[in-house]
């Protein structure tokens, strides 16, 4: 196969000697061509780049973030995406069953592809942008924002630095007295009073370590949406909530701070004044409106061989 490598050579799980591993093994099988992301946005241009000259795959090794733009500029096409995590949490690729080492995904990613396991998924849009995994609204996006403006501590701190990100911005960046927004759904259905939302495309939110944080049990990456918008943001409950989303796939459905809601083909997303939002863990700064939408069948990705059976 014609495979196109995207690097993001500053990740925080890359490295050189994996670099140079992941680009022989891939250049064993595959006809290989390299590049390495220098901006924000070029892992989508190098995307469309490899959709217009015939590319059957695109390899992204890199994190979340890399994953996410890289997609955009695929879908629509036949062009697959095949993951292979680069970055300190690997959201993606772990919801796909795959290694957290970039060398060991790639030999499962290599059987994927010799017995052409490539699967359509659906994936979600919040005002034209597509995400893979989810979209936070509020604290969470505020708590990225945080990460990012320390970008240089990720390789380093690794989830460290999401830990003092989160209680810098609960305790301090984000007012949690107040709601923020309301939700309006497709079926007619409203949220008044959001203080923080999730909209997810598939589950887990996002790892603990090695434990998944399972948000939305009823999520896949063949269905639509599902969200869930917390009302409150006191310490106490919020605190017990995420043990016991910890301890349990469906804490989020059982608690009376969550209004959750499955099976979401589209979605509003009104602000009471700007409020800032993420996509697959990127910052994409504060938005005054946000217009969800679930697009069925729009990406081929390859996934490991007995994926959803």
């Amino acid at each position: 196969m014609k495979v196109l490598l995207i690097v993001n050579a500053a990740a925080s799980s890359v490295t050189p000697r994996r670099q140079v591993a992941v680009h022989r093994l891939l250049s064993a099988a595959h006809d290989v061509r390299m590049v390495e992301t220098r901006h924000r946005g070029h892992a989508t241009e190098f995307a469309k780049e490899g959709v217009d000259h015939g590319v059957d795959v695109v390899a992204v090794f890199g994190g979340d973030g890399t994953l996410n733009e890289a997609a955009n500029g695929l879908v629509g096409s036949d062009v697959a995406l095949a993951p292979l995590p680069g970055g300190s949490t690997n959201v993606f690729a772990r919801t796909l069953g795959l290694s957290d080492h970039p060398v060991d995904a790639l030999r499962t990613t290599l059987v994927a592809l010799s017995e052409k396991s490539i699967h359509r998924i659906g994936v979600g849009s919040v005002n034209g942008r597509y995400f893979l995994f989810h979209t936070g609204i509020g604290w969470d996006a505020r708590l990225v924002r945080q990460v990012e403006k320390r970008a240089h501590l990720k390789r380093r701190l690794g989830h460290g630095l999401f830990v003092w990100a989160g209680l810098e911005t609960w305790f301090h960046l984000y007012d949690r007295t107040v709601p923020h927004f309301r939700v309006v759904y497709d079926d007619g259905t409203t949220t008044e009073r959001g203080c923080f939302s999730i909209v997810q495309n598939s589950n887990p939110y996002t790892y603990v370590g090695k434990r998944p944080f399972n948000l939305s049990p009823d999520v896949t990456l063949d269905g639509p949406l599902s969200a869930m918008t917390l009302t409150e943001l006191k310490s106490g409950p919020f605190i017990k909530l995420m043990f016991e989303t910890l301890r349990s796939r469906d804490a989020m459905l059982r608690s009376d701070i969550v209004d959750y809601h499955p099976d979401v083909n589209s979605l509003t997303v009104e602000m009471l004044h700007p409020v800032p939002y993420q996509v697959d863990g990127d910052d994409l700064g504060d938005a005054i409106h946000l217009e969800f939408r679930h697009v069925p069948a729009a990406l081929d990705l390859v996934v490991p061989v007995g994926f959803g059976t």
